[in-house]
């Protein structure tokens, strides 16, 4: 038997190719969009892929599970089990067939035998995967978002993201039932999850690639838990905010993924016509590194940094009903196909060309002045919150806001020095309900109206990455006095600057 594994870091996801030596047969399971990489594997190994599936219908990224069927002729293997409402549309597609609790396939001399564990999705699956050359038993579990290591899939995203009302804790008893199930399995039993840590599917996941159902029974929470009430309340609380975009991954991966026919180069575009097409209203993301942004840009551009988060943030702040245009740093020469290649991923398919960073240049050479943001120091920031002639805006999630959060105005030291737990000084103004708020960045767009025009704002997040894109959108949205807190809480607090803990007296005020 032969395995190979696929780990993209954005998305925190895995996929698996598994062949089989003798016959030539290959199984692709929860694959990607970017299907050349299995392809190419495939053939590296004398694999002919004629076999794909997946665990489930994803929200965190388009699946290429049809489009990898239609490149390479593989019979689709779908999950009929779960809600009737919530069904594959393309099942009737050939080739494909249905899997139910119980079947089993064969890729050549290996077995895949098929569990239906759902919790996570009502129609989910897991795959016993035995190599038949050298063994009667399951060597693996391919788990999908059922157990990841250290972790369990959330089951609340149907009804966060989907709209599905009354399935979170529904979801939850299922997934605990499913978790009872599986305990039986035998400890030396792999387990090869789809994700690892960085994804939202969870809340607590491992970056240790697989692990075995004795060692999760030992020190996986949830597998701790053997009453239902418990295990429902512990599975629920303090899941992450699921990114905007999961609701369009659900709706697309149900309904079945546009035939891409492989990822392909949008066109440069002449440094010329970036200025007419920000005048016309297009959709420009600035994917250079947030440094270079700050130092000058194109005013009504956005700004994603082509990281490790490019994805997510991408997934979050654009829509998927227009256009868009690149702007990425030329002297990396792969850039644009990373970008583009990332939104492909998460279905935003829609790039109308790219330009290189020479249309700043021209643009600065025909005039016309580039756009800034200010980097400003704790020190800098401290007596313009004291003083209360600034708006702070907290682009964090609610959970770090809770944890610690900038003060309202007048117990922060006028001079910016170290007096933690400095009190409000006689005269010192009042605070107000406006001066630091918090809008998670993901919203903003959505929250402009409650952020007070006509006063600086500084926008901060933990370190000063989310920040930097926060500030490229109210930049982008009208806002011309804006700069980042460099460094973002932490820099304020290794500054020996004063922070409020815990939840707001009024409540939360996340999204």
């Amino acid at each position: 038997m032969i395995v190979k594994r696929f780990y993209d870091e954005k998305l925190a996801q895995a996929s698996y190719l598994i062949g089989c030596a003798a016959t030539g047969e290959a199984l692709v399971v929860d694959p990607n969009r970017d299907v050349a990489h299995y392809i190419d594997a495939a053939r590296r190994e004398n694999l002919r892929i004629a076999h794909v599936t997946e665990t489930h219908i994803h929200a965190d990224f388009v699946s290429g599970l049809r489009e990898l069927a239609r490149r390479t002729g593989a019979v689709m293997y779908l999950s009929d089990e779960g809600d009737a409402s919530w069904k594959y549309a393309f099942a009737g597609e050939a080739p494909s067939v249905l899997l139910h609790d119980g079947d089993h396939f064969r890729v050549g001399n290996v077995r895949v035998d098929v569990l239906h564990t759902p919790g996570h999705t009502p129609e989910h699956l897991t795959f016993l995967v035995t190599d038949g050359a050298a063994a009667d038993r399951p060597i693996a579990a391919l788990t999908g978002d059922f157990v990841f290591v250290g972790d369990v899939g959330r089951p609340d995203l149907l009804e966060r993201v989907a709209g599905m009302t009354g399935t979170m804790e529904a979801g939850a008893r299922r997934l605990f039932r499913s978790l009872q199930a599986f305990k039986a399995q035998p400890d030396w039993l792999q387990i090869w999850p789809g994700h690892g840590a960085g994804s939202a599917c969870g809340k607590g996941l491992s970056a240790i690639p697989h692990s075995t159902v004795g060692y999760e029974r030992l020190f996986n929470w949830a597998f701790a838990i053997d009453d239902e009430d418990e295990f429902v309340r512990a599975v629920l609380a303090g899941q992450p905010e699921p990114p905007r975009y999961f609701a369009e991954m659900k709706r697309i991966n149900r309904d079945g993924p546009r035939i891409l026919d492989g990822i392909r180069r949008p066109e440069r575009l002449p440094a010329e016509r970036l200025a007419a097409a920000l005048e016309a209203g297009a959709l420009v993301v600035d994917a250079r590194p947030a440094a270079d942004f700050a130092a000058g840009h194109l005013p009504g551009t956005i700004n994603i940094p082509l990281d490790r988060s490019f994805t997510t943030w991408a997934g979050w702040l654009l829509p998927y009903d227009r256009d868009l245009y690149l702007i990425v740093d030329d002297r990396d020469a792969h850039a644009v196909d990373e970008a583009t290649a990332d939104l492909a991923m998460i279905g935003l398919d829609r790039v109308a060309g790219w330009f290189g960073a020479d249309a700043l240049a021209h643009h600065a050479a025909c005039g016309a002045a580039l756009g800034t943001v200010p980097q400003l120091t704790p020190a800098e920031v401290a007596p313009l919150l004291h003083a209360g002639d600034v708006t702070i805006v907290d682009v964090r999630n609610r959970a770090e806001w809770e944890a610690a959060r900038l003060p309202t105005p007048g117990s922060v030291p006028a001079s910016g020095g170290a007096n933690a737990a400095a009190p409000a000084p006689d005269g010192a103004p009042a605070s107000t309900p406006d001066t630091v708020l918090h809008i998670p960045l993901g919203y903003l767009a959505d929250r402009l109206a409650e952020i007070p025009a006509g006063r600086p704002v500084v926008v901060h997040c933990q370190s000063g990455s989310r920040s930097a894109i926060a500030a490229s959108v109210l930049r982008a949205h009208g806002f011309q006095d804006v700069a980042n807190l460099a460094g973002g809480l932490s820099a304020w607090q290794a500054a020996g600057l004063p922070v409020v803990r815990g939840a707001p007296a009024d409540g939360p005020t996340a999204a």
